[in-house]
């Protein structure tokens, strides 16, 4: 028997090259200060490597999704991790900061390719419920990797530098390449692939096109700017508003990390009972519920801290449901056109947290209610937006 015929036995690796983002961003953050006297650069030089990976990211995933239309998922992911591994080495011993922001890019044109073909794979090789399930498992290993990447970071920058963390990066890049190469064949037949390259970059017109589309891009990528506008205000609404300790803060981050695990194993464990769509709906009225508690705290101050860490945790502990259940309806309505819609849906998620995460340093004025108020229109966002997946009778 087949490892295609026994999918269940890649779902570990697909979930590592999901983490590829994850751990490319989080794991050299403590780092970032230490980089900028080192290669004599400035902080917001050194900070401009984050936002140079999100831009590389978004851009990479929309090229890879329709390409692995045309020509299959297994060569453009192969191509993609050797990029990936190449551009870490690069990283590793980059002598400025302008070569560090260059191999970056490059890093992150590369891991786009592993953390959108993943999630594509998944569609090829599973039913609807089963692609939920399986969604919602890689999404708990990626939380695992976004909690542990700081850790290991700051203690690999300890003992051996910044540089040893590109370098870790690269071998855990190898090893999935060699992975890759092994356990995954082409999950994408010849005839299940479009007409044209034209016509698969075409796809994205389509569904920016249908409501169906956009519900579901709309509502996971809303849930995920909520997230990163509580990253972006979370230091300084806990830390300076509410004077809670730098420990204190780790403790309440971790807490929404775990809230996040927990709401995404029950998704595992629920879907194939209850089904994507209703679970979509708890959990998009859970996102609205919380947003609208933030909005009551921000506004009136009344509830203060604990009414707002209460909310934090409910709005983003559905993220990963929102995430995953919206991924995997969008895949099934689009079989033919999946890896462009995987591609369209992520790089809108990590596009549009971009953006909140703007907004609320924009309007930051010292009080939580910045903050407060983008979790509450994202959230009653996520909510409204889903009723465009209603099919007509």
């Amino acid at each position: 028997m087949s490892v295609v015929e026994r999918p269940q036995r890649l779902i570990l690796l697909l979930a590592a090259l999901v983490a590829f983002g994850p751990l490319s961003i989080d794991m050299y953050l403590p780092s970032l200060p230490l980089i900028a006297r080192e290669l004599g650069a400035s902080e917001p030089q050194v900070q401009m490597t984050i936002g140079v990976f999100l831009s590389g990211l978004c851009l990479g995933m929309l090229f890879y999704g329709p390409l692995s239309d045309r020509f299959g998922r297994r060569r453009l992911l192969l191509g993609g991790i050797a990029l990936y591994i190449l551009a870490s080495l690069g990283c590793a011993l980059a002598d400025s900061a302008a070569q560090l922001l260059l191999w970056r890019l490059l890093q992150a044109l590369g891991g786009a390719a592993a953390s959108v073909l993943a999630r594509t794979i998944v569609r090829d090789l599973f039913p609807l419920n089963d692609a939920a399930r399986v969604l919602s498992l890689m999404h708990l290993v990626t939380m695992f990797a976004a909690l542990v990447a700081p850790l290991l970071g700051g203690y690999l920058m300890q003992f051996a530098g910044w540089r040893a963390q590109f370098v870790l990066l690269l071998g855990f890049a190898g090893l999935c390449l060699l992975l890759v190469a092994w356990k995954i064949p082409e999950t994408l037949p010849a005839s299940a692939r479009g007409a044209s390259l034209k016509q698969a970059f075409l796809a994205y017109g389509m569904m920016a096109r249908q409501p169906l589309a956009l519900g579901y891009i709309l509502c996971m990528g809303l849930g995920f700017a909520g997230m990163f506008a509580f990253i972006t205000a979370s230091p300084f609404v806990y830390i300076e508003y509410f004077g809670v300790s730098s420990l204190g803060y780790g403790l309440l981050f971790a807490l929404n990390i775990s809230g996040i695990m927990l709401i995404t194993l029950l998704n595992s464990r629920l879907v194939g009972r209850l089904g994507a769509p209703r679970l979509l709906v708890w959990g998009s009225s859970l996102a609205a519920l919380s947003g609208l508690l933030l909005l009551l705290a921000g506004v009136t101050g009344w509830g203060g801290l604990p009414l707002i860490v209460a909310a934090v945790v409910g709005f983003v502990g559905v993220t990963g449901m929102l995430g995953a259940n919206c991924l995997a309806c969008l895949l099934a309505a689009y079989p033919r056109q999946a890896g462009a819609a995987a591609g369209l849906a992520v790089a809108c998620q990590f596009g549009l947290g971009t953006l909140c995460s703007a907004l609320v340093g924009t309007l930051y004025d010292g009080s939580p209610l910045p903050m407060c108020l983008v979790m509450a229109g994202v959230g009653l966002g996520c909510r409204l937006v889903l009723g465009l997946t209603r099919r007509p009778a």
